[in-house]
């Protein structure tokens, strides 16, 4: 500039705004936080619901035991986005936060306070050691609630909901004998999972899977009998012979191949498939050191003999005979402790050889020894067959004492390593001459979730809820069973977000045994029943069933809670009037949590006043392991209290990874809590990271990660910046109809409608990745890359009053309270930051607002083609500046005045219809039908455009930066027409 030309840098409106570049949100987050909390964001939203339609999304509880971790973050993050998107959305979006707060993982840390102290658990009273338990259980529910509001996340948090309130035990309580009153609710002895850690049955979502190596043993079971005995043969010798010869024949025994030698002692039958082949093997040769015997025949399953005997060091053998399914009929084994020393005719009897499906010819010998007390197919097989059960096992995973030989000794320890019983056990057989062969297998093996420890099958008494039972109950609609409601709620009634949710609790509910409700515990809602001394389970009148007595109970519960229960004469305080307290005993262990967890739709949903017009959440939303969890377990007991599934649609998320992809561990110490990501780049951040995210896989999470999402949250931002700076002092009177505005603030609108349908579509459907890449791609390419860059020129340089400046000043108030309200359920903090900006007042908050209905005029397809068209067009001639550029020909776009050469008669109208040079940025611009030369910048997948590169004649405008040829010929020195008209 010369020195006497005027300075036009105070006439140019450049952009005013507070709105820092730089968030700074670790530090301000918690200003709006306390915002929040200040004007009760939360209940002026419901105050102002009116006749809004009601969306509740109903929390599936956490577990109020120790800090967040990352998974914590995103299952409560994508809960808040579906409950702010709904509200913005129109609903009256309900959440209301909840904890479960009974069971094992609480009860085992005052345990291991007591244990510390010296004391023991036992010699305290109980109540007071459940008193113990809620208080901890409560420290850490104010401590989870304040990690789950540093998220953003909102909800009614001044009034959750707990598991352990007395409401919530009394109706958990209720619930529960509605399955004692409909006959569902049994006591049977069945083999559970069970751990000997912890001392109690667990339920199939507490148990998790991991390696472990097994000991392995082939086992031989001598055949002591034949089906038909030969006296039925005495006239024909040679047909009996013919017949099963292979298997009366002495030395001949049946081998099997188990991962379970503690589990011989328990031994009942071996099964067979009769759809296997299998032979009769003489050994002919074995190696040294071989516990096989030369001359002994051993039948094996075909497919599996090969293997087995070369275990077995077998080096030579031959297939004598064929085995047909008929031969094994009646046949009879010796169990192989049979006149052991020591035995005490303990093992002197008769094992079966039985057909059972589940015999497979994958691995092992074809033929499964079976122990009903110790595993399901076992147990099943057992039922079938009639099979004694055992009861060999004590709680503490050790056997009985009195059990000949082996008694007293662990299966596994107190602290869930190996005991003494499986090399007991295989060191008894190899000394009974029954072990062929032994070994060591790393497999997957069911471990408990809490003590990580491995987990055995064991039979005790258990109380069950028949899931096939036929009820009577008026319910009938969706199946006259438990299961069949089930089924049926799963393909009919329940929406399934990814579909591949439905796949997965259907075939467990399909496949799954009669539900395990009891645990031998003492932090709980106890089994509220009782049952009449010296009858049998199966007898009719062993659990005592009255209304009167249930109300009674509840009206307990609901005034003292369900510690009550264990008060010294409850029993006959509930009894008097309606029994003889002496005849009946109270039952004392306590529910599975997964009931607790299972009934909150009771006293939650259809019990409290912010809870759901008919029972029913419109959403559960949980991490894909609750399938066989909370979904299951709500399934289950709702399909038992409700006749249908407790909810409308269920999303399931998968789980956080390192950035490797590898589950996050303390020992590997690859893991990032939610926490740290807040401390160092606040939780909007973290937020994003979910939105981003394709929550139906597993999500991968690191300082990698979360640098790219950081780099997208600030060109969001400065998106933002740029609103708010260009809005400045902008009223009502600036506003411009649509139908007046420029054809490039018409095609925004149309984008504008189009993208409001996506966003809407997409948070309807809970697509928040798709909602955010597509707002995203709006504003760093429609607007950053495209339409501000081109409206700067106008927001800065424009007459005041110019019908261009307006309109662009209009376009963007309307993106403003698009993007802010589109944006307000992911990044929480930021956009309020944002609507603040502009709004400031005590009482403002993007929260409060809708996102704005977009008028169905906006859609103008013949525009967007047009300017699809047009957009084409201009990129040949970036791209041919960008030449130039690179080349330091020119410093700026303005510099230059291309001419462009269009061969296509529409598309150069179209061209000539709008100021071209303007949507090009540069100072002039030519438009030709002639061909194009030689030396034209062509993109190939631009056909019949071509540019070529011309600076721009006449001088640069001191307060635009345009090269104009009028420049200097107007009453301001140094400036254009239009800014000279624009000083006045």
């Amino acid at each position: 500039m010369c020195a006497d030309m005027p300075d036009y840098k105070d006439t140019v409106f450049l952009p005013e705004t507070e709105f820092p570049m730089r968030a700074g949100l670790p530090q301000r987050e918690p200003d709006w936080l306390a915002h929040w909390e200040k004007i009760g964001v939360y209940d002026r939203l419901r105050e102002k619901a009116g006749n809004r339609v009601p969306f509740t999304l109903h929390d599936g509880p956490p577990y109020a035991n120790g800090h967040l971790h990352i998974g914590h973050a995103l299952n409560k993050v994508l809960k808040d986005m579906v409950v702010r998107s709904q509200q913005m959305m129109g609903r009256d979006a309900r959440y209301v936060p909840g904890w479960d707060c009974h069971g094992l993982p609480i009860e085992w840390k005052i345990e291991e306070q007591y244990r510390a102290k010296g004391l023991n658990k036992d010699d305290v009273d109980i109540v007071a050691f459940r008193q113990e338990c809620r208080a901890f259980a409560t420290g850490w529910i104010d401590i989870q609630r304040a990690e789950f509001k540093r998220l953003g996340v909102t909800g009614n948090w001044a009034d959750p909901y707990r598991t352990m309130d007395f409401h919530s035990e009394a109706v958990i309580a209720d619930e529960f004998m509605k399955f004692l009153m409909n006959g569902t609710l049994y006591q049977g002895s069945k083999p559970v999972m069970w751990s000997c850690v912890e001392k109690t049955a667990l339920a199939e979502a507490e148990v998790e899977y991991h390696d472990h190596t097994s000991h392995t043993i082939w086992v031989r079971f001598p055949v002591v009998a034949v089906g038909p005995a030969r006296a039925d043969y005495e006239d024909d010798e040679d047909a009996f012979f013919g017949e099963q010869r292979q298997l009366y024949l002495p030395g001949t025994s049946v081998v099997i191949w188990t991962t379970t030698p503690w589990t011989i002692p328990q031994n009942r039958a071996v099964a067979f498939n009769p759809g296997i082949a299998y032979g009769v093997y003489r050994v002919d040769a074995v190696a040294e050191n071989a516990t096989a015997q030369v001359g002994e025949r051993l039948i094996l399953a075909d497919k599996l003999a090969e293997a087995a005997l070369a275990q077995a060091k077998v080096t030579a053998f031959t297939r004598e005979i064929n085995c047909r399914p008929d031969d094994f009929d009646g046949v009879l084994l010796a169990h192989p402790f049979r006149g052991v020393e020591g035995g005490v005719a303990e093992w002197d009897y008769d094992v079966p050889l039985l057909p059972g499906d589940h015999v497979t010819d994958d691995t092992g010998t074809g033929f499964v020894h079976t122990a009903p007390s110790h595993g399901d197919d076992d147990y099943q097989l057992g039922l079938k067959f009639r099979l004694p059960m055992t009861y060999n096992v004590e709680p503490d995973g050790s056997f009985r004492a009195d059990l000949p030989i082996f008694g007293g000794q662990a299966i596994l320890t107190p602290e869930g390593k190996e005991g003494p019983a499986n090399v007991s056990v295989i060191k008894q057989l190899a000394y009974a001459g029954a072990l062929l062969a032994k070994g060591k297998l790393k497999h997957s093996y069911p471990h408990s979730w809490r003590s990580k420890a491995p987990l055995i099958y064991r039979n005790t008494p258990q109380w069950f809820v028949s899931i096939d039972k036929k009820l009577d109950d008026g319910m009938g609609t969706y199946g006259d069973s438990i299961r069949q409601r089930a089924l049926t709620s799963i393909d009919q009634l329940v929406q399934w977000t990814p579909q591949t949710g439905r796949n997965r609790l259907y075939s467990m509910i399909e496949a799954r045994p009669d539900w395990v409700l009891s645990r031998q515990r003492a932090w709980g809602v106890p089994l509220t029943c009782f049952v009449k001394k010296g009858a049998k389970p199966t007898d009719p009148d062993f659990l005592l069933r009255n209304a009167d007595l249930n109300a009674r109970i509840v009206a307990a519960f609901e005034a003292e809670g369900a510690d009550v229960w264990y008060v010294q004469g409850f029993k006959e305080k509930m009894l008097h009037g309606i029994a003889n307290p002496s005849d009946y005993e109270q039952i004392f262990d306590v529910l599975d949590v997964w009931f607790d967890s299972g009934s909150t739709h009771a006293f939650v949903l259809r019990d409290r006043a912010d809870g759901s017009v008919d029972g029913l959440a419109d959403l559960y939303l949980e991490g894909t392991d609750q399938h066989r969890g909370w979904f299951h377990s709500s399934m289950l007991q709702a399909c038992g209290t409700k006749g249908r599934a407790p909810y409308r649609g269920v999303l399931t998320h998968g789980f956080t990874l390192d950035e490797k992809g590898m589950k996050m561990s303390k020992s590997l110490g690859n893991t990032i809590g939610p926490e740290e990501i807040i401390k160092e780049y606040g939780a909007d951040i973290l937020r994003l990271w979910v939105a981003q995210a394709d929550f139906t896989v597993d999500q991968r999470i690191g300082k990698e990660i979360l640098k790219g999402v950081a780099d997208s949250y600030r060109r969001l931002r400065n998106t933002m910046r740029f609103l708010l700076g260009n809005l400045a002092g902008f009223s009502e009177a600036e506003k411009v109809e649509p139908a007046a505005m420029p054809e490039l603030e018409r095609w925004l609108l149309h984008r504008l409608a189009e993208l409001d349908a996506e966003v809407r579509a997409g948070y309807a459907a809970y697509d928040f990745q798709g909602v955010f890449q597509k707002v995203f791609a709006f504003a760093t390419t429609d607007l950053s890359a495209l339409y501000f860059d081109i409206r700067k020129d106008a927001l800065y340089c424009d007459a005041v009053g110019s019908l261009r400046r307006r309109a662009a000043r209009t376009v963007l108030d309307i993106l403003f309270h698009r993007l802010t309200t589109w944006l307000a359920p992911v990044l929480v903090f930021t956009m309020e930051d944002v609507w603040l900006s502009r709004f400031p007042g005590e009482a403002s908050s993007v929260h409060l607002q809708d996102m704005p209905e977009t008028p169905e005029a906006w859609r103008d397809p013949a525009l967007a083609a047009k300017w699809a068209t047009i957009r084409q067009v201009r990129r040949v001639v970036t791209a041919a500046l960008e030449v130039q550029r690179t080349a330091k020909v020119i410093g700026a776009s303005l510099e230059a005045a291309p001419v462009v050469h269009v061969a296509d008669g529409a598309t150069l109208a179209a061209l000539r219809s709008v100021d071209f040079a303007d949507l090009c940025i540069t100072s002039d611009i030519v438009l030709t039908a002639d061909p194009e030369p030689a030396e034209a910048f062509r993109l190939p997948e631009v056909p019949g455009v071509g540019v070529v590169f011309e600076l721009a004649d006449g001088a640069k405008c001191e307060r635009c930066w345009q090269i104009k040829p009028d420049v200097g010929s107007h009453g301001h020195a140094g400036t254009c027409k239009r800014c000279d008209e624009a000083l006045g």
